[in-house]
């Protein structure tokens, strides 16, 4: 495959990735995961080893799928009712191919509207793309919120 197509690719899986996110179709969302997949939020930086620091979030694909069960049952109260999102995400740019994995990174910002008010979330998210038969699915993400050594007071949602 040329870059050009791969490139192609990976920007609608990550805007396809984006959708689910905002439209809370967390099902949908799950399923991009590997089974060996790591949700990586640090706190307080770029993160360097989720195991020797701080962590927001730092999810193998278990708890992905506890978290998920956990949405599904309506005694999240921190997303009832549901924050309304829209996430624009820009400058995909692809890292490194080596054979099936694919190293992306991109900018997004998060809008984010509840009962408590109106938030942005930017952030610079990295991805470990693996491809799996015909599509691609995550096997890292890993967000790096440009406020993350600041209190977070919200963040109840899968950014």
């Amino acid at each position: 495959m040329d870059e050009a197509a791969l490139l192609a690719e990976v920007t609608r899986f990550i805007y396809r990735e984006a959708r689910f996110q905002d439209d809370h179709d967390y099902d949908s969302w799950e399923a991009l995961w590997t089974d060996d997949a790591i949700y990586w939020i640090p706190a307080n930086g770029e993160g360097e080893n989720p195991d020797e620091e701080m962590s927001i979030v730092y999810d193998n694909r278990s708890r992905i799928a506890l978290r998920i069960r956990q949405l599904h049952t309506g005694k999240r109260h921190s997303q009832t009712p549901r924050s309304n999102l829209r996430r624009l995400v820009s400058n995909i740019e692809i890292l490194a191919v080596d054979g099936e994995e694919i190293r992306v990174t991109c900018n997004a910002l998060v809008f984010e509207s509840n009962l408590r008010g109106e938030t942005l979330w930017a952030s610079r998210n990295e991805f470990l793309l693996r491809r799996q038969g015909d599509e691609l699915k995550m096997a890292l993400k890993k967000v790096i919120l440009a406020n993350n050594h600041t209190a977070l007071y919200t963040l109840s949602f899968l950014i």
